[in-house]
């Protein structure tokens, strides 16, 4: 095997990450759409975006090189982050934001001892 191989894979991995980074953001409405030339926000579809980086995530977990990983927990963090500036803009909250939330609710009482 030669050298070339795995930072051809590299490459590709980051080509498809970068890929669903700019995908989320046109979603987001951070960039124009290139087919329809608008700023058009689908929040809907961009919260599927960041699931399926997520999901790329844990999936790959131990298995990237640290750049790789580097990139893809970067792009996760900013795409969330906007998702959520993007909510709170159109007054809504929606916990979870493609965001690890198996927490139960905080609104459950507490079980008291008497």
């Amino acid at each position: 095997m030669t050298e070339s191989h795995p930072s051809r894979e590299a490459a590709l991995f980051l080509q498809l990450v970068l890929g669903l980074q700019q995908s989320g953001m046109i979603s987001l409405g951070k960039l124009m759409n290139p087919i329809s030339r608008r700023i058009e926000a689908k929040l809907e579809v961009a919260r599927d975006t960041i699931d399926t980086l997520a999901a790329i995530q844990a999936r790959t977990q131990g298995n990237l090189e640290s750049d790789e990983a580097r990139v893809l927990t970067q792009v996760l963090t900013d795409l969330r982050m906007n998702y959520l500036d993007e909510l709170k803009k159109a007054g809504r909250a929606e916990p979870g934001a493609g965001a690890k939330s198996d927490a139960a609710p905080e609104s459950q009482p507490e079980a008291k001892s008497g």
